[in-house]
């Protein structure tokens, strides 16, 4: 079973807003195993609107829309919904009692405009809509499905999650879909695929594998698909196993909600260790992404943005000598700040950074990418060199998933 997602509204297609309605319904069809053939976002227009659902129903079974369902002139969706049914509009006087005491409660007044949101096409079933005055509406014709629901993020949820889906498995025997991602940090997507690729070759042809890398972080996601529950996650289960096994030193965690900052929380929080943060290039990405998890404060005592080589000096004490020396961009550099960082805070660990992100190399003799990353531990402090290349969001991105990973390769040392 096959689903295309449209979205309508200008506001997409100049980058206004992001399309996260699309990427939440992908997620919850996929849930109850309806696959997402295409996802499309098109203008506030009758002829693009009426070409995109030409063109969807000639391959999908169900078309789910949103946007365009609002109470002003330029919310065109049900009206051209209309249109291509080849139908009209009534006035639902449920809705329209729904709307009327939604405003009495708000004390707000209802006026024709709010009345004519209860006006839907005649074949459609119209869907509640618990937070809003737009209700969801729900085409079946020919055998193909069409609903379209508001483009307010929560409102569109709700009805989704209320109506819609239900719906659907009520009205289709569908497949089941079982997914299963591992995290795996430190190994580019082409040497993991080399390690893998005996395996690879040998999965039983109901599970798929895929490769989804980003900076600094490779996502291996298995899927199996079919009707016997129990039998899919057997086989995923048995796959999983076998490839633990293959590249279990650089695998951090299950599923698109593990990330390497909550690994390191637990590991931090288990040994019961402290970590501080010196960062110049990074710019506090690293003390972002410690913070993001809930009880940091536990281990994570804090961090300085040395910026300025004023402030490593001043803050970090790292000695100005070293500086005219080797440059603010050097491994001496980056082990005086980490060990700097870690004295001041009083800290078991310590990370540093400091390089160019760019675009400009600014006072040093290093290229724009270079980055030292140094790590200082109980015992040792050290320091590795890297080139991330460009543009200044990927150095800094891949500098701090990188820190990451080297902290967590010492911890897990002792």
């Amino acid at each position: 079973m096959q689903a295309e997602i449209i979205t309508i509204g200008d506001e997409i297609l100049i980058g206004q807003i992001l399309d996260s309605n699309s990427k939440w319904i992908a997620e919850e069809l996929n849930k109850i195993g309806i696959s997402v053939y295409q996802i499309t976002s098109i203008q506030d227009d009758k002829q693009h609107i009426l070409k995109a659902l030409n063109e969807a129903q000639a391959h999908v079974d169900i078309v789910l829309i949103t946007g365009g369902l609002g109470p002003t002139k330029d919310d065109i969706t049900k009206t051209t919904l209309t249109e291509y049914f080849n139908d009209t509009l009534v006035l639902n006087t449920t809705i329209v009692e729904q709307i009327r005491a939604m405003f009495a409660k708000l004390n707000y007044p209802f006026t024709e405009v709010n009345k004519n949101q209860a006006l839907v096409p005649s074949t459609c079933i119209p869907l509640k809509n618990e937070l809003g005055t737009a209700p969801g509406l729900w085409f079946h014709n020919k055998g193909k499905i069409v609903v379209s629901l508001p483009g307010v993020p929560n409102e569109m949820k709700g009805l989704m999650t209320n109506c819609v889906l239900p719906k659907l498995k009520q009205t289709y025997n569908l497949p089941y879909i079982i997914h299963k991602t591992i995290i795996t940090y430190g190994m580019g997507e082409s040497m993991v695929a080399e390690r893998l690729e005996a395996w690879e070759n040998n999965l039983p042809s109901l599970i798929k594998l895929a490769y989804l890398p980003s900076y600094g972080k490779l996502r291996l996601r298995l899927t199996a698909r079919g009707k016997e529950k129990e039998m899919l996650e057997k086989a995923v289960f048995i796959e999983t196993e076998k490839l633990t096994k293959i590249i279990s030193d650089i695998i951090v965690g299950y599923e698109d909600t593990v990330s390497i900052e909550a690994v390191l929380g637990t590991l931090f929080s288990s040994k019961k260790i402290t970590l501080s943060v010196a960062e110049s290039c990074t710019g506090g990405a690293i003390s972002q992404k410690l913070t993001s998890i809930a009880g940091a404060s536990k281990y994570f005592m804090g961090s300085i943005v040395a910026y300025n080589p004023i402030i490593k000096i001043k803050e970090l004490s790292v000695q100005k000598e070293l500086i005219d020396k080797y440059s603010v961009v050097s491994s001496q550099v980056a082990e005086a700040m980490a060990v700097g960082i870690q004295k001041k805070y009083k800290t078991t660990y310590a990370i540093a950074t400091t390089g160019n992100a760019g675009p400009t190399v600014d006072i040093t003799d290093k290229t724009v990418g270079v980055v030292f990353i140094a790590i200082a531990t109980p015992t040792q402090v050290f320091s590795k060199e890297f080139n991330f290349g460009k543009p200044r969001e990927k150095v800094i991105e891949r500098a701090s998933n990188k820190a990451l990973e080297l902290l967590r390769k010492e911890i897990l040392k002792n």
